[in-house]
């Protein structure tokens, strides 16, 4: 599996090895031992979710509080989808930016962000499926979102689909009514970058 860190700290894809032959294909998709290494602790599995969505749909930025956070290992079956990760923890030298990989059923990588950090998708393909394995369960209470065609977060979505056809993006109702960036830090919604820091090294102990 090759591993190529993002430009987001906290946030990784992983490209896995593809066997293939007549019957089709096979790959290891996920290996807990790597991803502990490489994150320095133990990824603690609590939930799997899986989203469908039409070329065009935006999902995102969603983001939960530390602690206990939401750290993510995200694939992308079937389809392709743009991945985007957002730095959203205020005091980063990265606050703001953001990074991007594509997930798709050609290459098969997989993206890890940890906790504290945004993420967002948009499909490119009809019937595009998503995996989530999740570290902590869904906690409707400690989870956030921002608006992710907010201007000052300036993310550049594609506008064609895989097979070239214009994109006409579809936001939920939440996604559409979340604050933007400059908002959403104003009124204390976003994680600490100190706070986050000493949460993960926490789970290192």
């Amino acid at each position: 599996m090759k591993i190529r860190p993002l430009t987001i700290d906290g946030a990784w894809e992983f490209t896995p090895v593809q066997h293939g032959d007549d019957r089709g294909l096979f790959a290891e998709a996920f290996k807990a031992d790597v991803l502990s290494d490489v994150i320095g602790h133990r990824f603690d599995l609590a939930q799997v979710n899986l989203s469908v969505s039409a070329a065009g749909v935006l999902r995102g930025v969603h983001f939960a509080d530390v602690p206990p956070g939401q750290a993510k290992y995200v694939t992308c079956p079937a389809g392709a989808i743009l991945d985007v990760i957002v730095d959203i923890r205020v005091g980063s030298p990265t606050f703001g930016t953001y990074d991007t990989v594509l997930l798709d059923d050609v290459d098969r990588r997989a993206v890890y962000l940890s906790e504290g950090l945004g993420h967002a998708f948009c499909a490119l393909a009809d019937n595009s499926t998503v995996t989530y394995l999740c570290s902590t369960g869904y906690n409707p209470a400690g989870e956030h979102g921002i608006n992710p065609l907010d201007p000052e977060l300036g993310i550049d979505w594609p506008t064609r689909a895989r097979d070239g056809s214009a994109l006409e993006y579809e936001l939920s109702p939440k996604d559409t009514a979340a604050p933007g960036l400059s908002e959403a830090r104003d009124s204390g919604l976003l994680p600490d970058h100190d706070e986050v820091s000493a949460y993960l090294r926490s789970l290192a102990d």
